[in-house]
């Protein structure tokens, strides 16, 4: 075992990977989280992509960048990163304002020549001096490193340089005490089909870590403390793949065939590949011509007798308004997952916001209520996904599952659950006494949850025709009748209002007895929960609530945010979730805390934001 010196003991660190599109940052940062995970630490993520599919290689625009959060009572990627990891000049100016004050630099120096640093827009012939850093500076020559590495590979150069991130992987697998035979480990099975390629690989983050080793006297290394884990099996895993197990659970749960129609769209597309991959568990997953054939396919689907569902992001939700307009009106369950990017439009394709509430709770034609629904981490994209199917078969309503890229490409670590973990999933069959009868009819429901009864096409004396068109409420024949309207119309309504009748109540941490409370909704639960944390920890007491069940509410909820003086809602828009709770407590002075730029929330942005409006400014 190689002797470390200089260790430091931390609670967390974090650790930002930044360079071209095409450097592999994203590649590292999975593998650094899926190794930390794999030792017990707490792991949150946040890959940072560029807009561009590919800017001109060495520009600004160019630059990706991968942070991670490590270690004990993680709950967001942070704010700030410990050690930035800087391929670039490009990289470096553009990343440089996230490192925490008395961070450490690593750079690939062999990237610094002078063409490199026009590329990027410098002024000078010192990028240090020009970006005014003091921090710690570790110039690597990465480059030269790697090539060196494989000199005798018989690899072209192309493929050498692509090995470059795996360098800097075990330099940095030596600063935080990583155990490298888990990363190689990895990489071993990320290029199974490559074993030449997997070699090159593993041969050159052991060169990274050997590095790290012989210069340990000019850096710190660091060892991360670990949480007592629930023991079980875990691993690091995305808000988009967790959706899609999710997903697959509740097939198993509810005995029905899973069914994804979908068409591809950033960030949403991860989920339509997972389930591609899933043929052996009886998966069907179709990618359709549009936004409008994925939705109309899984309606068909669910009318069928299928688990159904449709994915996308905020201009395809969009699309969809008319076809799950039709499944309101059917009555047919549907699963729409929603992972938001930043809009208007095509938007921001690779950036996130919370900038669809409004579309997802209102933006159909006519009274079409639906259940809404939002995961608050990317663990919990598999919880809730699953929450949505199971609500969407037994209440025979259409479910929008509001995620985000940033919970969506964010990972964490996971616990595989057990099968006992969650509930099955009872679809609401047609009672076998109207069965034998011959009496019932498609809109025939459950007196006490006004659920309609649901039956499979195919089915032996269940024949019947769903649609458009409005139906009589005791018939089932297409009806024109103003006062059934009126009465299916409000019927729906409260159908899906006593959904609230079997979901959580409204949970409340930090300090409950204080006079604010902090609130938010979905994929910003850390962020707002650490920030909590801080603000109790600085002498504000504050109360903490994250809404995951968005239409209905909890029950108890409206009851709970009347007995705080101050409600302080913080959400990636401009204040749609706090419109909607003003709404429904007209004497409460709802506060705001707003950002709307592509990022999530830094945790600082909301300790400034409560105080500020708390002392009224």
């Amino acid at each position: 075992m190689l002797e470390k010196t200089n260790v430091k003991v931390l609670d967390k660190v974090v650790v930002r990977f930044s360079g071209d599109s095409g450097d592999g940052m994203q590649l590292a940062g999975n593998i650094f989280t899926n190794v930390s995970a794999g030792v017990g630490n707490q792991v949150s993520t946040f890959p940072d992509y560029p807009a561009e599919i590919r800017a001109p290689q060495g520009s600004l625009s160019g630059v990706s960048g991968f942070q991670v959060s490590v270690g004990k009572g993680v709950h967001t990627p942070g704010d700030r990163c410990d050690v930035l990891i800087a391929m670039n000049p490009a990289a470096l100016k553009q990343n440089i304002r996230f490192l925490k004050p008395g961070g450490v630099i690593i750079v690939d120096i062999d990237s610094f020549t002078e063409a490199d640093m026009k590329k990027a827009l410098y002024v000078t012939d010192n990028a240090f001096t020009e970006l005014g850093i003091t921090s710690q500076v570790l110039e690597v020559p990465v480059t030269s490193m790697t090539k060196a590495a494989l000199a005798d590979s018989g690899m072209d150069n192309k493929s050498v340089l692509k090995c470059r991130n795996i360098f800097a992987l075990g330099l940095v697998c030596w600063l935080f005490d990583r155990p490298l035979a888990a990363a190689e480990d990895f990489l071993r099975n990320k290029f199974a089909k490559k074993p030449a390629v997997a070699d090159a690989n593993i041969k050159v983050i052991e060169a990274g870590y050997n590095y790290g080793h012989n210069i340990h006297a000019t850096v710190s290394t660091y060892r991360i403390e670990s949480d007592d884990p629930k023991p079980g099996i875990y691993t690091d895993i995305n808000g988009n793949t967790a959706t899609a197990w999710g997903l697959i659970l509740a097939s198993e749960k509810s005995g029905l065939p899973l069914f994804l129609g979908s068409y591809p769209i950033t960030p949403a597309t991860d989920i339509l590949h997972e389930l591609a991959k899933r043929k052996d568990l009886g998966v069907k997953a179709i990618q359709m011509e549009d936004e409008i054939a994925g939705v109309c396919s899984a309606i068909g689907a669910s009318f069928a007798g299928n688990l159904a569902v449709t994915s996308t992001s905020g201009p395809g939700l969009a699309l969809k308004s008319e076809g799950i307009g039709l499944a309101v009106i059917a009555e047919l369950p549907l699963v729409v997952i929603d992972v938001q990017r930043g809009g208007p439009s095509t938007g921001l394709p690779t950036k996130t916001e919370q900038t669809d509430l409004m579309q997802a709770l209102y933006g159909r034609n006519g009274e079409s209520p639906v259940v809404v629904v939002a995961p608050a981490s990317p663990t919990d994209c598999f919880t809730m996904a699953f929450e949505a199917c199971r609500i969407a078969v037994e209440h025979m309503t259409p479910v929008i599952l509001l995620s985000d890229a940033f919970i969506g490409n964010g990972a964490s670590a996971w616990r595989i659950p057990d099968d006992d973990d969650f509930p099955e999933i009872k679809p609401n069959r047609v009672p076998r006494e109207l069965c034998e009868s011959g009496e019932w009819k498609p809109y025939m429901r459950d007196a006490q949850t006004l659920v309609r009864y649901w039956a499979t096409p195919g089915t032996e004396g269940l024949q019947h025709r769903l649609g458009g068109l409005e139906k009589d409420a005791v018939t089932s024949a297409i009806s024109t009748d103003p006062v059934n309207h009126e009465k299916m119309v409000q019927t729906r309504r409260e159908k899906v209002a006593r959904v609230a009748d079997d979901i959580p109540l409204l949970e409340v941490a930090g300090d409950k007895d204080a006079d604010t409370i902090l609130v938010g909704w979905g994929g910003t639960y850390g962020h707002l929960l650490t920030a909590a944390g801080e603000l109790n920890a600085q002498g504000v007491p504050t109360a903490f609530a994250q809404f995951r069940y968005i239409n209905p509410l909890p029950k108890n909820a409206l009851d709970v945010l009347k007995g705080y003086k101050n409600i302080i809602v913080a959400e990636l828009n401009t204040g749609m979730f706090a419109d909607y709770l003003q709404a429904k407590l007209p004497g409460k002075d709802i506060r705001r805390i707003n950002k709307i730029q592509g990022q999530p929330f830094l945790v600082a942005e909301v300790v400034e934001g409560v105080k500020n409006i708390l002392n009224n400014k």
